[in-house]
């Protein structure tokens, strides 16, 4: 029975492997902060967090995309925030979309707190390399891979963003924070893994070892932030098989005849424990005969790696939650988004980007921005000179090209019709040309692969623009048909009264 409902589970995710998010660029929220599988928004006090479908492992980013991957582990999160608030503050605001999380805005503390229930992961492979100190605390010798500690122990790590995070002292630690802080991140961390594992056990799960993200508040109150036990910042591995098999696993040892456990394993990969963590991913590289310390970029996955790490993430979701994951509608998942964003208010769902050539030029885009006000249209003016500056103007227009949201770009400069040349021969996007002195001799021709429009006037540019977001912007559609209406109701008014005079005379 078992075997058919993953057979089916696998079957159904099969479906979806072109249904992911690799990355959702949405200008209209703000500057974007790449994350290794998040884009970050600052949207006045919150935080916006779209979580990808991307997987890292070693510090690498996969080529491959993982179906379901970021909304599970913002579900996941969002149900341990839930069961952990009497413990410490959450920053989570509201969930807005499967992948989509808004937080509260938090000073993120710079460190990642790690609490190890057992001797597992990198930790275990540095003690079977002879290390018996870690982070500042003595570990004694005699102890097994995927052996319980006494007591969890805490092995905080520098938060990098790039490269690897470096383990640090309880001493490092008081240097960057103070020792009041600290010791109470420190202690928040060991109680958050406490009801973790007991959460996790009633599930029939062992929650092994997990990685917390703290931020304080403008009064300095203590959060935890980001995600809290998933998958992708926790190792979990059945109680069942663990009890099975670790029993197993220490009488071999006992007879000395392997030097470590991963020895052991070697010749008996039956006695493996199948964790529910991103070491799938990390194991299956290693298979491939992928080596993090020499080559430069992780290898593709197969197929049937991408849908067992799908399948373990949807498992780990209902064992850890108790609720059934339910497969979403078939849309690209970007599109998803947008939508969801423009239903909560957080979002009009259309773009313009308003091009100057020079800071002389911005008088226009001004003006443009002004008409563009009306329509309700979102916008930013950019400074971006396309004789002194080619490979930036070219470097903005590709990152608009990934832009998940409809975008027009208006070049508005004195040279606008070598601004929206040059643009339009890389964009996927409308691109138009409003340059300040009005017509001119280039503005009928175009280089070849140009495909810019010309519009004289502000008001027409912004009505262009409007025109061209009003099918997927409801907000700018509506405002677009008040205009229309409004210009009806002044012409028809003009002519009642050009009637008036001529019945008069």
């Amino acid at each position: 029975m078992a075997a058919n409902e993953e057979a089916a589970i696998k079957a159904k995710i099969r479906e979806y492997l072109d249904l992911t998010l690799p990355e959702c660029y949405i200008p209209e929220l703000g500057e974007q902060k790449h994350g290794k599988v998040r884009s970050i928004y600052f949207a006045g006090n919150n935080v916006v967090m779209v979580t990808n479908d991307r997987v890292s492992a070693f510090d690498y980013i996969l080529p491959n995309l993982i179906p379901f991957k970021g909304q599970v582990l913002n579900m996941i999160s969002e149900w341990a925030f839930s069961q952990t608030k009497d413990i410490v503050p959450n920053a989570l605001v509201e969930n807005v979309d499967e992948s989509v999380v808004v937080q509260k805005m938090m000073k993120n503390l710079g460190v990642e707190l790690i609490v190890r229930g057992y001797l597992w992961g990198s930790m275990a492979a540095a003690y079977e390399h002879g290390d018996r100190t870690f982070c500042g605390l003595p570990v004694p010798d005699g102890l097994n891979r995927f052996q319980k500690f006494d007591t969890p122990i805490f092995t905080p790590t520098t938060k990098a963003e790039v490269g690897h995070d470096e383990n640090m002292t309880m001493a490092d630690m008081e240097k960057l924070l103070g020792k009041s802080m600290a010791a109470k991140a420190k202690d928040t961390a060991l109680k958050l893994y406490q009801r973790g594992a007991e959460l996790m056990r009633k599930r029939g799960l062992i929650l092994i070892d997990t990685k917390y993200e703290f931020g304080t508040d403008s009064k300095g109150v203590l959060h935890v932030i980001d995600e809290a036990n998933t998958p992708d910042c926790s190792r979990m591995c059945t109680v069942a098989e663990w009890e099975e098999k670790y029993p197993k696993i220490e009488a071999e040892m006992k007879t000395g005849k392997y030097k470590t456990v991963t020895a052991l394993l070697a010749a008996k990969p039956e006695l493996k424990l199948k964790e529910f963590s991103k070491q799938y991913v990390r194991d299956a590289l290693l298979e491939m005969g992928f080596n993090p310390a020499k080559d430069k970029a992780a290898p593709k996955l197969s197929e049937e790696n991408v849908v067992e790490c799908s399948y373990r993430y949807i498992k780990i979701y209902e064992t850890v939650t108790g609720n059934k994951f339910e497969f979403p509608n078939k849309i690209q998942p970007s599109q998803r988004i947008v939508r969801n964003l423009q239903r909560t208010g957080m979002l009009v769902g259309g773009f313009v980007v308003l091009v100057a050539d020079s800071a002389s030029d911005t008088k226009q885009a001004q003006s443009v921005q002004q008409e563009l006000a009306k329509f309700k249209i979102p916008n930013q003016i950019r400074i971006c000179s396309v004789h002194n500056q080619p490979t930036k103007l070219e470097a903005l227009v590709q990152e608009l090209n990934k832009s998940t949201e409809p975008v027009v770009l208006i070049a508005c400069g004195g040279d606008a019709d070598a601004l929206s040349g040059t643009a339009s021969s890389f964009a996927k996007f409308p691109v138009v040309s409003c340059p300040p002195e009005g017509m001119n001799q280039t503005s009928s021709t175009s280089t070849a692969g140009s495909s810019s429009a010309f519009v004289g006037k502000p008001a027409s540019a912004a009505k262009f623009a409007a025109q061209v977001l009003a099918n997927s912007c409801p907000q700018v559609a509506a405002a677009l048909e008040e205009s229309i209406t409004e210009k009806k109701r002044a012409l028809e008014q003009a002519d009642e009264q050009q009637l008036k005079k001529s019945r008069k005379a």
